[in-house]
């Protein structure tokens, strides 16, 4: 799980982070090697959403950043549920990105639409 605009707000900015973030790790996925399964790729899925959400630190012992939120969730669910090596983005952040004017994005008909 990644967070961009937090704990300083970034306007839009965020969703073009994560999403050259993502397109990152997707092209690295494709050539990651996996010992035990040679010849095999990595199933990469990656989620984004925009909408707010709450991050803290919780535990004293074994302290861990989290995040909270229907923004969290619904990222989340999006990638569980998502095809492996693509990106798929919430209606919100597809009209983040397509307003940024560096993406080219696809419609794509099904549960997140």
């Amino acid at each position: 799980m990644v967070v961009s605009g937090l704990p300083e707000r970034k306007g839009d900015q965020h969703a073009v982070e994560i999403c050259r973030m993502a397109l990152g790790l997707l092209q690295l996925a494709q050539t990651f090697p996996i010992r035990h399964s040679p010849g095999e790729t990595l199933q990469l899925r990656a989620g984004i959403h925009s909408g707010p959400c709450c991050a803290g630190v919780v535990g004293k012992k074994m302290p861990r950043y989290c995040l909270f939120g229907d923004t969290v969730n619904t990222a989340s669910r999006m990638e569980s549920t998502g095809q492996p090596l693509k990106i798929h983005l919430s209606e919100t952040a597809k009209r983040i990105l397509d307003g940024s004017g560096n993406f080219i994005t696809q419609n794509y008909v099904g549960l997140w639409r």
